[in-house]
């Protein structure tokens, strides 16, 4: 089995290594392929992924190359995890929107939306070599924004399945704290990318036992600190949001706490300076702990599970039921076919199948709508371009939805983006 990973260079990748190294009985890979621009990262990451697989006792091959088509040739499945600018674009979508008075983020709001228009082309023209290479290849994407960036994917008809780590966080941390395995934990998982509400925590599966009214009077403090939102949030809620509803739930006190603090870009950066001289210790064979403070927790375990899934056969993991972002079809009613949305799913070779949601409290209904209607209007700027198509994703966009404001958030968005938007 041939893995591919565009992106290979990222300071994410050595935990993706792990993943491969510590499940490769679920997930047995033969060649894993590490491509990327950035050939003198590319090299540090390489080497300390072949130190962690010797140390695993993982008889795979890994190399690395900066040349794309030759990379996925013969992939059996494709992980795309790229940031198009890198952290540099990444600190602009988390500064310029705050002088419009609106949140910062590289993954929702007007930031949100400039690394959509920066990224879809991108991700499109490596899907469609990927698909000249290897037409059987899956694309697993991890990019962000995953939802739109999928949605671009299954639009122009190529087997992709949209990945985040949202999710398997949640399930790692209700069980410890249940004190349950992570595979008795099935959640009522329910929304879009970077936007959804876990409506149950469920002992076994889908039809088990729903512990989230326990789990809320038990340790409803503890995850409400977590999500830095008031208890009783969750507590009127009945629910647990995912930490990117405090965007929504509490927009104005996240732009002032933004205002008065460094930046999460400045921090990631600088955390990837260190993580990189790291790297380049030739006695280092496993991922460092500060790699924690980076991101993508259980990025690695969501990765194998879904591959795992997606590729098996007989002797990988097989069909099973994960969360994954994927086309809705029916799942959610009031949202068309075609939008991707982030469920439970039915995963085997064919690809994900969403299971059966129950009927949504409009409170949640409503905003998943909203978000759908912009994630719609931003595909069309990022696919088309244009000034007035941008200012109509913005402008529908729930954290933004004023002409003065959304005038603003396109001329800033326009000014910072000029290199990577070929029409600007």
């Amino acid at each position: 089995m041939k893995l591919a990973v565009v992106g290979g260079g990222s300071t994410y990748t050595p935990e993706l290594i792990d993943g491969f190294a510590r499940l490769q009985d679920t997930l047995p890979v033969s060649e894993l392929v590490l491509i990327d621009p950035a050939t003198e990262r590319l090299e540090l990451i390489g080497g300390l992924a072949r130190r962690i697989f010797a140390r695993q006792g993982h008889p795979g091959l890994i190399t690395t190359t900066s040349d794309l088509d030759a990379g996925v040739a013969g992939a059996d499945a494709v992980l795309l995890q790229l940031r198009i600018g890198g952290q540099a674009a990444r600190l602009q979508d988390e500064t310029w929107p705050l002088e419009c008075g609106c949140v910062g983020q590289e993954t929702t709001g007007a930031g949100g939306l400039a690394k959509a228009l920066r990224t879809v082309p991108v991700v499109l023209d490596i899907a469609e070599r990927v698909r000249r290479a290897s037409p059987d290849a899956w694309i697993i994407d991890f990019t962000n924004p995953v939802g739109i960036v999928t949605r671009a994917l299954l639009q122009a008809g190529h087997k992709a399945v949209g990945l985040c780590n949202v999710a398997i966080g949640f399930q790692r941390k209700f069980a410890a704290l249940l004190d349950l395995a992570p595979a008795d934990i099935h959640l009522d998982h329910v929304g879009l990318n970077h936007l959804t509400w876990e409506l149950g925590v469920r002992r076994g599966g889908p039809d088990g036992e729903d512990l989230l009214p326990r789990l809320l009077a038990g340790h409803g403090e503890a995850i409400a600190g977590d999500l830095r939102l008031p208890r009783a949030v969750l507590d009127r809620l009945g629910v647990v949001p995912s930490y990117y509803l405090r965007y929504f739930y509490a927009h104005d006190e996240v732009v002032r706490e933004l205002a008065t603090k460094p930046s999460r870009a400045a921090e990631v950066a600088a955390m990837e300076r260190e993580l990189l001289a790291l790297y380049g210790d030739p006695a280092l064979d496993e991922k460092p702990a500060l790699l924690a403070r980076r991101g993508g927790a259980f990025y690695s375990e969501a990765a194998v599970d879904l591959a795992a899934s997606l590729l098996g056969d007989g002797t990988a993991g097989g069909p099973a039921v994960q969360v994954v972002n994927t086309l809705n079809n029916g799942t959610l009613p009031f949202l068309p076919d075609d939008a991707v949305v982030e469920v439970q799913a039915r995963v085997d070779g064919s690809g994900a199948r969403p299971l059966a949601v129950p009927a949504l409290d409009p409170l949640y209904a409503g905003l998943i709508a909203h978000v759908a209607a912009y994630e719609d209007l931003a595909l069309d700027a990022a696919l088309r371009g244009g000034r007035e198509r941008v200012f109509r994703a913005l402008l529908a966009h729930p954290l933004v939805g004023q002409f003065d404001r959304a005038e603003g958030l396109t001329d800033r968005l326009l000014a910072h983006n000029k290199e990577h938007l070929a029409w600007a």
